[in-house]
């Protein structure tokens, strides 16, 4: 049975009221009779918003931080309300394991019980196959931690809340300066997380002008020395290391005791707190590329964010902004109309608007986020180690390419 919840957040109003709201567009023909809303909405009946992402499998942890996002992010962007222009935002969550299967099944019914509005997708495989989907039936899908590039620009009715693969590279890439002549080599495991890594730096530093190439480790490798060595020797610019399992630690401590740390500059992306403290001696070695992070930001968005997280009993880490921003768009949809699904879209093509990372636009031509990126690196505080903020790359300077509508 999937979990509904009409969302009525308890306690006091947020203080806060969303920012840089668009005009509402032209309501569509209500889905039934009712009394008009406060807000001038055609109908009382409630819109219904269907959730499907990791609550179990591989990636429930980023699920969950997605999900709690998402709560505080709907009684921001509707000052604890729950409602928008008197219509109730009814939410019904559905776990898709990260089976692309389960997930396509899940939207399918979803989209049968009346909801023309599904976001979640914790996992690149699962929006890949959810996008076609809301592309034939019309309804609006919003895509939430998957980070594949192909998410932008799937088709009209198909946006996402979070980063993609290319503003991940390109942010690495900023570490260099200009990489036109420069070597980068990738570590990564020999599987397919790893290849895409792969052709994910060849595509956009080598674009740039960068010589990429790859030391791509079995996955099953329990000695991480000679990988380590090779590395060493060819004395990369950049090593961009994509990893990973449960074998991480022993790898980072491989690096370190091999000196790849003095030959060259080292980057990965910045995952979930407990994660934090796998690197060792290396730790405060490692240059970080990454999407968001606890203390990252301080906007009025982050501040509703840490409060909301907080009433949950959470903090802030690397998803809570894509459910955030998720139920910001979704509110701002439902502000052009609560049925017109093409009214929904034309309200999100363009707006720009500011979620917990700063300031955020959606780019019409393709929907990707344009966004601001960070660089972290991490430091011993008491018992934990911790992410201080490098720089605030603009969303200019790390922007993906047009990716026109398939």
């Amino acid at each position: 049975m999937s979990k509904r919840w009409s969302v009525v957040l308890a306690g006091a109003l947020l203080s806060m009221s969303v920012a840089a709201c668009g005009t509402p567009g032209e309501p569509g023909a209500p889905a039934e009779q009712g009394t008009p809303g406060a807000g001038g909405g055609t109908s009382a009946a409630p819109v219904k918003v269907g959730l499907v992402y990791s609550k179990s499998g591989p990636l429930a942890t980023y699920g969950e931080q997605y999900r709690q996002g998402f709560e505080a992010g709907l009684g921001y962007a509707t000052q604890g309300t729950g409602e928008v222009n008197g219509h109730k935002v009814e939410i019904t969550e559905q776990d898709d394991a990260g089976d692309p299967a389960k997930a396509v099944a899940a939207a399918t019914d979803l989209i049968g019980q009346g909801n023309q509005i599904i976001a979640g997708s914790t996992s690149s495989g699962v929006a890949l196959q959810v996008a076609p989907i809301a592309n034939d039936n019309k309804v609006l899908f919003i895509s939430g931690p998957a980070a594949a590039d192909a998410v932008t620009g799937a088709n009209k009715y198909t946006f996402r809340s979070g980063r993609q693969t290319y503003q991940d590279v390109a942010t690495a890439g900023s570490m260099l300066g200009d990489v036109s002549g420069k070597k980068v080599t990738v570590l990564a495991q020999d599987s397919a997380f790893g290849k895409a890594n792969v052709a994910a730096v060849t595509a956009v530093l080598g674009g740039k002008g960068a010589t990429v190439d790859s030391v791509e480790v079995p996955a099953a490798a329990t000695d991480v020395t000679p990988f380590a060595t090779k590395i060493k020797g060819a004395s990369p610019d950049l090593l961009f290391v994509a990893w990973a399992g449960a074998n991480a630690a022993s790898m980072w401590s491989t690096l370190e005791q091999q000196g790849v740390f003095e030959s060259t500059k080292v980057v990965t992306g910045l995952d979930i707190k407990p994660t934090h403290a796998i690197f060792g001696k290396a730790s405060t070695q490692i240059n970080f590329l990454s999407h968001f992070f606890d203390g990252a930001a301080d906007n009025a968005a982050y501040q509703a964010l840490e409060k909301g997280l907080s009433d949950q009993g959470a903090t802030v880490d690397l998803f809570t902004n894509d459910g955030f921003v998720a139920a910001q768009m979704i509110v701002h949809a439902i502000e052009a109309s609560d049925t017109d699904v093409d009214a929904m879209v034309a309200a999100l093509e363009g707006w720009s608007f500011e979620g917990p990372k700063g300031q955020i636009q959606i780019r019409p031509e393709d929907h990707a986020v344009l966004q601001p990126m960070f660089t972290a690196t991490l430091k011993q505080e008491g018992s934990t180690i911790v992410p201080v903020l490098g720089e605030t790359l603009d969303a200019a300077t790390v922007a993906p390419p047009v990716t026109p509508f398939k």
